[in-house]
């Protein structure tokens, strides 16, 4: 991501990217909903739902950015009442910060073979935040791996993503995809993203791991009831003021209207390929005069695939 590329070394060298750091307290936070036993299953049972828009369970809540930064700071404001006041600056995937790698180093857990960080007792299903202190803290140690010969992840990637273990080509990633890519999903990949439309969790749904993942101990991470079980149709209908309206404090806002449609197109498109309509080729239809090239072209491209499966 040119974010990151941008700001090069300064990504692996704290002190640089925040003059005087000394020491990095990492923090992990878990966003998975309170779900059924079994809720690894219900999720790719989801999946099988040609019709149904699938959103990533992190982003079925509030924003993360928001939430997690704000608790950083508060456990920020806990340290300078018990230490005094002292320089520091809080992230949570809003900087170039190597925030897998820090919190692998610092025992927050051990880097997966689909690269996301594993806790033995909690899974993946968690966000990470750091707090750049200058303060010489000692540090903690780092834990084993535990991923073993399991290969599930690299196995069940829909585009094949994660090439070989603990590397992954986030050109090929669904979440990359849907949500940091801006322009046209490569055509070779439409067919493989099924009715993903905001990110992807087959990784860590297959994980043998996340049998232990924690639900959220906060409110915030709570699924709002229209993102979750809801027709491609129902979503593909909303205008761009229902679209920021509804996704206000939401991670999804912040792809835009534009990029929903593209995502939405793709998914209703691979529903037709599966002879499911619903009102999808009606859906579709109606957005071909779509004021964005970009929305046009995928449009086409999903009522193309009405016959495809006879193909």
């Amino acid at each position: 991501m040119a974010y990151m590329e941008n700001h090069g070394v300064r990504r692996a060298r704290p002190a640089e990217l925040v003059p005087g750091t000394t020491s990095v307290i990492t923090a992990r936070m878990d966003y998975l909903p309170a779900t059924p036993e079994g809720w690894q299953a219900i999720e790719f049972a989801r999946l099988q739902s040609s019709g149904e828009a699938i959103v990533s369970l992190y982003a079925r809540g509030r924003d993360y950015h928001k939430v997690m930064r704000a608790r950083l700071q508060k456990l920020a404001d806990r340290v300078a009442a018990a230490v005094g006041p002292f320089g520091h600056r809080v992230f949570t995937d809003s900087a170039p910060v190597l925030e897998v790698e820090l919190a692998a180093r610092s025992g927050q857990g051990w880097r997966g073979r689909h690269t996301l960080v594993l806790h033995r007792e909690g899974g993946s299903m968690f966000f990470l935040g750091e707090i750049y202190v200058d303060l010489a803290l000692p540090p903690t140690a780092p834990v084993g791996d535990h991923c073993g010969s399991c290969s599930a992840c690299l196995d069940v990637c829909p585009t094949g993503a994660i090439v070989a273990p603990y590397r992954l080509d986030a050109r090929r990633c669904i979440s990359y995809l849907t949500i940091e890519h801006a322009g046209p999903i490569p055509v070779e990949l439409r067919p493989l993203m099924g009715n993903r439309i905001y990110g992807c969790d087959d990784c860590q749904l297959v994980c043998p791991w996340n049998k232990f993942a924690q639900p959220a101990l906060v409110a915030d991470f709570a699924p709002r009831p229209f993102l979750v079980g809801q027709p491609l149709v129902a979503l593909f209908s909303w205008t761009e003021e229902e679209f920021l309206r509804r996704t206000e404090g939401s991670p999804i806002r912040r792809i835009g209207h534009e990029r929903w449609l593209r995502n939405i197109a793709v998914a209703m498109g691979n529903a037709l390929r599966r002879g499911v309509d619903d009102g999808i080729r009606d859906a579709l239809a109606a957005r071909r005069d779509h004021p964005s090239a970009l929305v046009r072209e995928h449009v086409e491209w999903a009522l193309a695939q009405d016959g495809a499966q006879h193909a």
